[in-house]
């Protein structure tokens, strides 16, 4: 089968380790599904990957944790992208073995790939593959962070820094979609704008003074949004830091975080159940993500390259 694969890791020249080409079909142990895949999204995790951060397994093995397609019993489902122990019993997020779904086995970027059965979520008819697709992560680490860690409710007001990429734009639309007030920040104009047009009530340059400050931030950006996400913030307000997209350590900022009796929380991805949570959300609220490119396997390298360079407005998703 056709595959998208990482053959090497390099921190300078991520993309010299990407190759696609034919791969070995999937084996299955106990309690695993096939699924044959209709559409999978890229993440900045696949491109951390190439670069050698993370889990320091096997290569070559299969790209990707995110997809939709059909099941052995001819079942459309969402993959959930994050796989751990099938004895842990508590928050998913907190099981010590969990990981991404291609940190350890080949991934989705494939015709087929083998899941745990306990990761298929079905799939509406209404949200099509490659909307579905860009949901398990992106998606939803910004469903999980506005309304599970921020506890955002209609009427307060959201500051998403980095207007472009999916987790930003997946907050500004299920921000808009619920209620909320959300700006947004961005670099150019040009993607200003688009977030505008997706469902901010405003957007702003970079460090750029607010209105009034917000009730939480979403910081996915790192050192160059730092410390703006922390003055941005009301007293008592939240930060949810759910990646750092650019590297480097951010500034300290511990004073204004304890005079202001500010909330700094991490996060990353989400549960099952709030990916299903989701998935309905998605479909009640005629809510889908902004899909920056569609393309076929053969072409992935396209999709990593815009990443790379930060063009994306949305996600790239991937169709055997």
């Amino acid at each position: 089968m056709l595959a998208v694969t990482i053959e090497a890791t390099d921190a300078e020249r991520p993309l010299d380790g990407l190759a696609v080409g034919e791969r070995p079909e999937p084996e299955l142990p106990d309690g695993w599904e096939l699924v044959e895949v209709r559409a999978a999204a890229l993440n900045h995790h696949d491109l951390w990957a190439l670069r050698g951060v993370g889990p320091a397994t096997r290569l070559p093995r299969v790209l990707g944790s995110d997809a939709a397609g059909v099941d052995s019993a001819g079942n459309e489902v969402v993959v959930h992208a994050m796989v751990g122990d099938p004895d842990w019993d508590g928050d998913e997020l907190l099981d010590p073995r969990a990981a991404m779904l291609s940190d350890h086995f080949d991934g989705t970027f494939a015709e087929r790939v083998a899941v745990p059965r306990r990761n298929l979520v079905r799939k509406p008819a209404g949200l099509d593959f490659a909307a579905a697709a860009c949901l398990p992560t992106a998606w939803l680490t910004a469903y999980r962070s506005l309304f599970d860690v921020a506890e955002l409710r209609p009427g307060a007001t959201l500051l998403v820094q980095g207007a472009g990429g999916g987790l930003a734009t997946a907050a500004i639309a299920l921000g808009r979609a619920a209620g909320i007030r959300v700006w947004a920040t961005g670099r150019s104009e040009a993607k200003r704008r688009r977030a505008v047009e997706l469902g901010a009530d405003a957007a702003f340059e970079p460090g750029a003074r607010l209105p009034e400050r917000a009730d939480a931030v979403l910081e996915s950006v790192g050192e160059a949004t730092w410390a703006h996400s922390v003055r941005a913030v009301r007293p008592g307000g939240t930060v949810v830091v759910a990646g750092m997209t650019t590297g480097g350590d951010p500034p300290a900022g511990l004073e204004r975080m304890y005079t202001a009796k500010l909330r700094v929380v991490g996060t990353a991805m989400g549960t099952r159940a709030e990916l299903e949570r989701l998935v309905r959300f998605c479909e009640i609220a005629g809510v889908a993500p902004p899909i920056h490119a569609r393309l076929p396997l053969a072409r992935a390298r396209e999709g990593f390259e815009a990443m790379a360079a930060g063009e994306l407005f949305g996600k790239v998703v991937l169709e055997p």
